[in-house]
């Protein structure tokens, strides 16, 4: 029986240019049993329709397998690595240089526990 199609699933090209950026299954440990494919489908479901991970879809890989996946990439900074890959691509495709030029800080003051921050955004100048 094949899947439902959902909006969030990957499109071809978008998985190629994500799959190289996913750590392979560990050397000597169980061979993986789901399609990476599918555990990136489920993951984007739920961020972009921001269901709990109980309620993703009967026909997506079992719920404790996709969280486990996103928890174990979270901290092998797999999503860090997709964000700059691609933002990386967008400006380029823009015409801009592959990195932000420059930094504006902001001084305003935030409170977070009971010490001053700083609001930093990454901005463009144009020249």
């Amino acid at each position: 029986m094949e899947r439902k199609s959902y909006p969030t699933d990957l499109t071809d090209m978008e998985w190629e240019i994500l799959a190289p950026l996913i750590p392979p299954a560990k050397e000597g440990g169980h061979p993986p049993t789901k399609d990476i494919g599918e555990i990136c489908n489920a993951i984007y479901f739920h961020l972009k329709t921001g269901c709990q991970w109980n309620m993703l879809p009967g026909d997506f890989p079992p719920r404790s397998t996709v969280y486990s996946y996103y928890r174990k990439w979270q901290g092998q900074g797999v999503w860090e690595k997709f964000n700059h890959t691609l933002g990386s691509q967008v400006r380029s495709k823009l015409g801009k240089s592959r990195q932000p030029t420059a930094l504006a800080a902001d001084s305003q003051s935030v409170n977070t526990d009971q010490k001053k921050g700083m609001c930093m955004v990454l901005t463009d100048v144009k020249r």
